[in-house]
């Protein structure tokens, strides 16, 4: 038997998780367990409750809000720990649909890829505002030019990893991770692809993105990921605030 671990990051997401994580499909192939892991990122809400309620089997704890990147980060290098095969990355606000996940694992399962964009702009968007449809045009085309690979959509919230690419890859900021990510990974020579996907914004909670903080985070963590060798894992030394991992297993 193969394991898939799907690592949903969350911030004060009550409202939405429980929806998350019953969308994620459970039986679609015989030969493969599915596993949720819910990292939650210092909620001060009732994510944690909610989630386990839901049926999440792994629970991961910051003591404190450490950013986006910390806790994808994190939930990445434990599911790799587990023995994961394969891992899924999806939002925890229910915009991005949890039910393609089989699409959207199918060509690394299938050995076609290691890594796999779910993309909203290959498919079908509903209600994204003028402002943060400029913003992903942007940053996609700024790691087109930067990898010289055709990309549709480099900011989005729903990813595929193999075994392979959960081992080496590595984000480099704590912030956020959907720009780094995607450079340290297609630097490392892994093979990469997308697959389309409908998507819808959200209609509970906030999102965590203020226009002047994440570009004064982004294109430095961005310049200094294009400096280093992409095979430089960082030590998890950032962590000490890290309080406890929970497994229903």
């Amino acid at each position: 038997m193969q394991k898939l671990i799907v690592v949903i990051p969350a911030f004060n997401e009550e409202d939405s998780i429980q929806t998350v994580i019953r969308k994620v499909p459970r039986r679609f192939d015989s030969e493969i367990v599915v596993e949720v892991m819910v990292v939650n990122d210092g909620s001060t809400d009732r994510t944690v409750q909610a989630a386990r309620e839901a049926g999440a089997e792994h629970i991961l704890s910051f003591s404190k809000n450490r950013g986006l990147g910390a806790a994808v980060r994190k939930g990445l290098r434990e599911a790799y720990r587990l023995g994961a095969d394969y891992a899924v990355m999806i939002d925890a606000d229910d915009e991005y649909p949890a039910e393609y996940i089989p699409q959207v694992t199918l060509p690394i399962r299938s050995g076609k890829a290691d890594y796999v964009l779910a993309s909203r702009f290959a498919g079908s968007i509903r209600g994204m505002k003028l402002h943060r449809r400029l913003g992903n045009y942007f940053f996609t085309l700024l790691q087109m030019v930067l990898l010289r690979k055709k990309i549709t959509d480099g900011q989005t919230g729903f990813r595929a990893f193999s075994r392979s690419v959960l081992a080496t890859m590595d984000i480099i900021h704590d912030y956020n991770y959907a720009q780094v990510m995607t450079l340290n990974i297609a630097r490392q020579g892994y093979r990469m692809t997308e697959v389309p996907i409908p998507y819808k914004v959200r209609t509970t909670g906030q999102s965590f993105i203020r226009f002047w903080a994440y570009l004064s985070h982004v294109f430095p963590a961005i310049a200094k990921e294009m400096r280093r060798d992409p095979h430089n894992v960082l030590p998890e030394t950032d962590f000490v605030n890290f309080s406890r991992s929970v497994s229903r297993n």
